[in-house]
């Protein structure tokens, strides 16, 4: 993004400190970020070399994931929390490619993002697509506003790929997820990554201490016991709690591990 005029940006916008959503689409090729979100993510880059794999296995896991849910579990409907600015392969575009009358409601409160978002997710012509500006900590406002668009009497795909790690209070993190949960029939299922200095992901520390203090928002690691609490109640689809990149990776080599926790769970 070649950086707008101040007077030109919405008035929720900082272009002087990096923020995630635009962070991440560098990371991930795409061209939604400003000076400062490169520099920044130059920075981490150098001090863990990996965090574009990361990117890039994160996104390839919800592909495989949204493939599966609309595929084979036979799901409609998903509700994309944190869904970040648009890139390739989006949740809509994905499960629309399956089952072109899939329903998807993204949420996010990046005022970068919502303006993309209003733009850039079409849906096509038997589906849904709509977006809603609201934080992930409140589960019960994204809720009310996705049900225009959602019927929540039947099953949904909740999707919260890497956004609980912004959520730095554990039990704060783990009400929202079962706030969602409570909310959707048996049936629905969660969709779930959090980075981890687990599985090789320790030379992170220093690279997250470095974005504490230069980006927002703040982000904090979790470990694999942590993460499985989110998944307490919900059946674990094989192969369990693994490097998103392992989640069932198809055919061929499979990809690098990287340490960002990935895991699909069926509610009873």
């Amino acid at each position: 993004m070649t950086a707008p005029r101040s007077n030109s940006l919405p008035a929720r916008v900082r272009a002087d400190v990096a923020h995630n959503a635009r962070v991440w689409n560098y990371w991930l090729g795409g061209k939604d970020h400003f000076p400062v979100d490169r520099t920044v993510g130059d920075q981490v880059t150098g001090m863990y070399p990996s965090i574009g794999e990361v990117a890039r296995a994160d996104r390839a896991f919800l592909g495989r994931a949204v493939r599966h849910l609309a595929g084979d579990a036979g799901i409609g409907q998903f509700l994309d929390i944190g869904t970040g600015l648009p890139t390739a392969d989006n949740t809509h575009e994905v499960a629309q490619h399956t089952a072109p009358d899939a329903r998807v409601v993204y949420v996010d409160n990046d005022p970068i993002v919502l303006a993309h978002a209003r733009s850039l997710l079409t849906s096509s012509p038997e589906g849904a697509t709509e977006y809603i500006d609201a934080d992930a900590r409140h589960p019960d406002r994204i809720l009310r506003a996705a049900q225009p668009t959602l019927d929540l009497e039947r099953p949904v795909a909740v999707m919260l790929l890497g956004i609980l790690n912004f959520v730095l209070d554990t039990d704060e993190a783990l009400r929202i997820v079962r706030q969602l949960m409570a909310a959707v029939p048996s049936g629905s299922y969660l969709v779930l990554t959090h980075p981890t200095l687990e599985l090789g992901g320790e030379g992170n520390e220093a690279a997250m201490r470095f974005w504490n203090e230069n980006a927002t928002p703040p982000i904090t690691a979790r470990g694999r016991f942590e993460f499985a609490a989110f998944l307490d109640g919900l059946d674990i689809l094989d192969p369990g709690i693994v490097s998103c990149a392992r989640w069932r990776p198809g055919p061929g080599p499979a990809g690098a591990e990287v340490a960002q926790f990935g895991a699909v769970a069926r509610k009873p």
